[in-house]
């Protein structure tokens, strides 16, 4: 990090962003001591006015991000999701250093490099609340699996038992880094701006230390989830470690990567978990399935008054009614991933469980094992579900046909949904989920001239309805451009991916499991 450069004053370095010594570009990056975060404060030799960034046509603005950076994103489409701020059909947005200045209407930023978003849908990055990135090179492993063993004698390949119990104890903490840091990188280039990463993989300090690092080198905004060592490794120190992790690693609340606390309600000891985080000031988040038999113990605690405010709860499938009423009352956040619940057999989703006791989920990817990690995939699946159970009960497949159903989720809802509500539930509706002036700059500028969208005639439906990740064409972290025009900036994909491939093979040798890319389920 440069100090003139931050202070206003660019200075010529040398270029690391392609070749083998890229910041991406080796394990070496995991080995070495955790880079300075954060840039510089305070302008003291920009005497009068913030230096503009450089942009040209085919160049990212230069030194996005740093301390008195101004560029503007002229001419999208901007769907502000704040209904203070409305949307435009053509607007601009000013960005200064990590926050958004200014959105309106020709804008008056005289000597400000400009982004060309003409043709463009300019919107709040994606917040995905449920992601395990350490599966990343297993990916597509389960596609045709189910959560455990089982639940359909004819599939052997299982979730529970192959992922937890057998993949996942073999884990080094270079393994953590690696799936960690790509997948990030690939839920960046969907858009995915934003990721709750419930690791299970904490076998040891350094196990953890790796997840941290991988999210931080990554350079987008996550919310580590300290989550349990996965098969119970000997020597884990789950979860008395997260004292040190969080004095450690999160002591400001000013940093893009934040923590949660897990405390899965199927594990012994769980209450020790769940007091812990809540003593360290945490979010305590688990999964709540009914599938795995959680049902009486969620009873329990909702007995018990034990919700909050602070709770995260994913899934909710099979969960009973005064249960679900206990978890309202308390203002619990609740994570739907839809594609993967339908899927893995948890159950089915609780959609409109959730709509029509006054809840507002956010969306959630779960594992790449099994399904793809954009959010595209999770808006359109949720609502098509929802309108296919509303449609069946007018329709009178299965009962007298109902003439009053509740409202159809609509393209805005899941905008909303993948956006603001996901910052919610996360804590950080304060700084990112909608575009707004001082809020932070985490924004997706969407293609909307592709040959799958144009031309464009409803900006929501046009994001939930037909867009895809290569639609997204610019990604923006805290007013750092880190996608441009398509690509990736700063990354050695080629050798990240060899990386990534080397895990896999080192897993599945470890784990006793060959690789036969046609197996049966």
């Amino acid at each position: 990090m440069c100090k003139l450069c931050d202070e206003g004053q660019p200075q010529l370095h040398p270029s690391s962003s392609a070749g083998e010594g890229s910041r991406w570009s080796s394990r070496r990056g995991f080995l070495k001591a955790s880079a300075a975060a954060g840039a510089a404060a305070g302008g003291g030799l920009a005497l009068f006015a913030p230096r503009a960034a450089l942009a040209h046509d085919d160049t990212a603005p230069e030194h996005s991000g740093h301390h008195g950076r101004r560029y503007l994103i002229r001419g999208g489409s901007v769907m502000s999701v704040d209904a203070g701020v409305g949307d435009f059909a053509q607007a601009d947005v000013l960005i200064e250093g990590r926050k958004i200045l200014a959105i309106g209407t020709h804008l008056n930023a005289w000597g400000v490099p400009a982004i060309d978003a003409r043709g463009r849908i300019v919107m709040p990055g994606f917040v995905d609340t449920h992601h395990h990135l350490f599966e990343t090179s297993l990916r597509s492993f389960l596609a045709d699996g189910l959560l455990f063993d089982g639940l359909d004698p004819r599939v052997e390949q299982n979730y529970f038992q192959k992922i937890l119990l057998t993949f996942a104890p073999k884990y080094r903490p270079e393994d953590v880094y690696i799936n960690t840091l790509f997948g990030s990188l690939s839920q960046l280039d969907a858009g995915v701006t934003t990721v709750h990463d419930i690791s299970q993989i904490h076998h040891s300090p350094a196990h953890s230390d790796a997840t941290i690092k991988a999210l931080r080198d990554s350079g987008r905004r996550a919310v580590f989830g300290y989550f349990e060592s996965a098969g119970g490794v000997a020597g884990n120190q789950y979860p008395s470690d997260a004292r040190r992790i969080k004095t450690q690693h999160f002591s400001s609340s000013d940093q893009l990567v934040t923590m949660v606390m897990g405390g899965e309600i199927y594990l012994p000891g769980f209450e020790v978990a769940w007091a812990l985080g809540r003593e360290l000031g945490l979010q305590v988040a688990a999964h709540i399935v009914g599938t795995f038999g959680m049902r009486p113990t969620f009873d329990a605690l909702a007995a018990a008054n034990q919700f909050g405010p602070d709770n995260l709860f994913i899934h909710m499938t099979g969960m009973s009614d005064p249960a679900w009423l206990k978890a309202r009352d308390a203002g619990v956040a609740i994570s739907l991933a839809v594609p993967i619940e339908m899927n893995m057999m948890h159950g089915t989703p609780p959609i409109q469980k959730a709509l029509d006791l006054g809840f507002r989920p956010s969306l959630s990817t779960d594992v790449e094992c099994t399904l793809t990690a954009d959010m595209f995939t999770q808006m359109r699946t949720t609502m098509a579900l929802q309108k296919m159970l509303l449609n069946s009960r007018g329709l009178g497949e299965n009962g007298p046909a109902e003439t009053s159903l509740p409202p159809r989720l609509t393209a805005r809802d899941m905008v909303t949904w993948a956006t603001l509500n996901g910052a919610r539930d996360l804590r950080l509706d304060g700084k990112v989920g909608s575009l707004k002036a001082g809020k932070e700059a985490d924004i997706v500028i969407l293609d909307a001239e592709a040959i799958n969208v144009a031309p464009l005639n409803h900006v929501p439906g046009a994001v939930v309805s037909l867009m895809e990740r290569s639609n997204v064409e610019t990604v923006i972290v805290a007013g750092k451009v880190r996608k441009w025009k398509g690509r990736l900036l700063d990354v050695n994909l080629p050798r990240l991916r060899r990386e990534l491939e080397a895990s896999r093979d080192y897993l599945f040798a470890a784990a006793g499991i060959p690789r036969d890319l046609f197996r049966k389920p």
